[in-house]
């Protein structure tokens, strides 16, 4: 613990694979990845892996990889797929990751966009993604996979496995032992100008951007951070987050390597929560809907137990609730409460925290959205070091964090060093960063757009600052609209306080422009199916179970609870629900409805279920809709339902206090 008072040691080098060189001169036995196969972790150290990704970036450049490629990474955390970044870095190619869950068009345009001639695969799921759109990808000439499974009868003109790659670096280096020395020094010699790679936007507003960032940018972005927070090469992560997402990129890879921890690779996404609990990391990310299932799963598991472990479990949380901030915080806190915690750290926290996977976390953050003000406490209150931070991926991630003493559930924290932020008129968020990215893609215009004539870029979010420097976001700054009568509507904030409802999975509310607000609702399986069992309530889907009478009342009673929550708020009060529907089916990234990265797409699902929308403004109890799904294998198929619509309860205002 001492040795965090001083900064930790960093290595050096302004592009990754030049940190890559310095972490395996100075730490070449650390362990730098992991992976779980076949149930045994597998270990590399960074000098084991320098040695894979030079191999293979020899490899590429016996393929035909050269300076200005761009390179496509398609697949889950695999270290084979992060040791491609490097190597592709390396030769100073531009690696572009794409999303493992992208369906074959969506991957055809991102390829086809950034003009990628190679592509690096996890497996033959993906490899068939390519090959099916081969007429929309005339440049993309060969492709490499890690994962042989299915892919033995494929004609190997254009199809290489990793082995295959690797074997052919081994050979350059056979035929000249100073090639070895050569690529070091090519990449000594990158200044960190270049472009470090492409990442592609959610898409959330529309069309995905290429967002291109320069290679010192994004490592300065990541030291910054890995200061700001004491990361050291004792440190472990599991990297769980989508490959193709800033948030993988930044917190995992870039911090990875600047700060020299150890990144594990999970066996698959169903065994994240096993893996979590035997990794144990020190350093944690997820969204608040991570949180949440996790939340979940506890109190469905909890209704399950003994009336001794339950009532054990009610009374030392309410421990918590009083003490447990208090505590991590540093505060003072009287001796029975001190004493009374310690007890629940050994007979509840602690368990807990170890079935949870979180009992070595000594730094977890929480983004992407704003997390509801109890779920937050309740993981602060057992000791888990959760902070908030504000990022995009135009920024490398990080715009504000929350240094330690300084959490609160309703703020973002404070600019970070170096970045510089501001309000438009229209209380817009600006902001310049370290890591701010060049600019978008083959999109001249959009960059443009994106940009002040001063330099900051526009976020897109409203903000506020809060007395203490912090910032508060309270929405998307294109959605913050007015009813009717002129009450404030902030979709975002009402849709959150609707999901911190263990039973609510995903929230949509409309209200810009008309007379009151409306909800669709969609359940989550997994704690609503709970309920169903414990109250003997058969059912043979989602769709049924989302139109269940019994069902309908228990999102009629969140919604009323919801709704007396806002009238507390004279600024909130106008924008309570009067109308809901809880959806047949549930929204999904394969139907366009949200991104990747799981964030409701507004605007496509108005139009998509307008005639819903239309019957909740109508009057109408109930209104029959057909919906077209994409399953798994790209088959389209119809969903058919008759949606009841409900009449929400409405609760008194609050009287607005008078200006100053």
């Amino acid at each position: 613990m001492a040795s965090r008072a001083h900064p930790p040691e960093q290595a050096e080098g302004n592009t990754f694979p030049k940190l890559l060189l310095d972490n395996a001169r100075r730490r070449p036995e650390r362990p730098a990845m992991r992976l779980k196969d076949l149930g045994i972790w597998r270990t590399w150290t960074w000098g084991e892996m320098k040695d894979e990704v030079m191999r293979f970036a020899l490899g590429l450049e016996a393929l035909g990889v050269k300076e200005g490629d761009t390179v496509a990474i398609i697949g889950g955390n695999r270290p084979r797929l992060y040791w491609t970044f490097l190597a592709a870095q390396s030769l100073r190619a531009i690696p572009v990751p794409v999303y493992a869950d992208a369906i074959a068009e969506e991957l055809a345009f991102v390829l086809d966009h950034a003009d990628v001639s190679f592509a690096v695969c996890q497996d033959q799921e993906q490899v068939d993604k390519c090959l099916s759109e081969q007429e929309r990808l005339p440049k993309l000439r060969t492709l490499v996979y890690d994962e042989p499974r299915g892919l033995r009868d494929y004609d190997p003109t254009h199809l290489h496995s990793f082995d295959a790659v690797q074997a052919l670096g081994d050979d350059k280096i056979a035929a000249d032992t100073g090639t070895p020395a050569r690529w070091e020094t090519l990449i000594a010699a990158a200044t960190g100008e270049e472009a470090s790679t492409i990442l592609y936007t959610s898409g959330t507003t529309g069309q995905s951007k290429g967002v291109v960032l320069k290679a010192a940018r994004a490592v300065q972005a990541a030291r910054d951070t890995a200061g700001f927070d004491h990361l050291n090469e004792r440190d472990e992560v599991l990297a769980y987050l989508p490959l193709a997402w800033v948030g993988d990129h930044y917190l995992n890879y870039a911090q990875g390597l600047v700060a020299g921890f150890c990144m594990a690779c999970p066996e698959s996404p169903e065994t994240v929560q096993q893996d979590l609990r035997e990794i144990g990391p020190t350093f944690y990310f997820a969204p608040p809907r991570v949180f949440e299932s996790l939340l979940t799963r506890v109190l469905i598991r909890m209704e399950d137990a003994s009336a001794l472990k339950r009532g054990m479990f009610r009374h030392f949380m309410g421990v918590a609730k009083r003490h447990g901030e208090a505590i991590l915080a540093g505060r003072r806190v009287p001796l029975t409460g001190r004493i009374a915690y310690a007890i629940g750290e050994r007979l509840v926290y602690g368990p807990l925290k170890n079935v949870l996977g979180f009992s070595r976390i000594r730094v977890a953050y929480t983004a992407g959205e704003a997390i509801g003000p109890d779920l937050f406490s309740f993981f602060r209150s057992l000791g888990i070091n959760l902070k908030q931070l504000y990022g995009q991926t135009e920024a490398f991630l990080y715009i504000t964090a929350q240094a330690d003493g300084t959490v609160r559930a309703d703020t973002v924290g404070g600019a970070l060093p170096g970045v510089t932020l501001k309000l438009a008129e229209n209380g817009e968020v600006l902001f310049k960063s370290p890591g701010m990215f060049v600019e978008y893609f083959k999109a001249a215009d959009k960059t443009a757009e994106t940009l002040t004539e001063d330099g900051f870029i526009r976020t897109g979010d409203a903000g506020i600052f809060e007395p203490d420097g912090q910032l508060k976001i309270i929405d998307r700054a294109k959605d913050v609209g007015r009813l009717k009568n002129g009450a404030l509507f902030a979709p975002k904030y009402l849709e959150n306080k609707l999901k911190f409802f263990p039973e609510i999975r995903e929230a949509v509310t409309y209200g810009d422009g008309r007379e009151f607000v409306t909800a669709m609702l969609n359940i989550d399986l997994i704690a609503v199916g709970n309920w169903a069992e414990r109250n003997n309530i058969g059912y043979a889907s989602y769709q049924e179970l989302a139109q269940h009478p019994r069902v309908a009342e228990i999102m009629r009673a969140h919604v009323a609870a919801t709704n007396a929550a806002l009238a507390e708020d004279a600024q909130m009060s106008g924008m309570q629900i009067r109308r809901f529907l809880v959806l047949h089916k549930e929204l999904d990234a394969d139907d366009g409805e949200l991104t990747r990265t799981q964030k409701v797409r507004r605007s496509f699902v108005a139009d998509r279920y307008a005639p819903l929308i239309e019957a909740l403004y109508g009057g109408q109890h109930e209104c029959f809709i057909s919906t077209e799904v994409t399953f798994e294998d790209g088959r389209k198929g119809l969903i058919q339902a008759t949606v009841a619509i409900h009449d929400a309860v409405v609760a008194p205002s609050q009287p607005a206090r008078k200006a100053a």
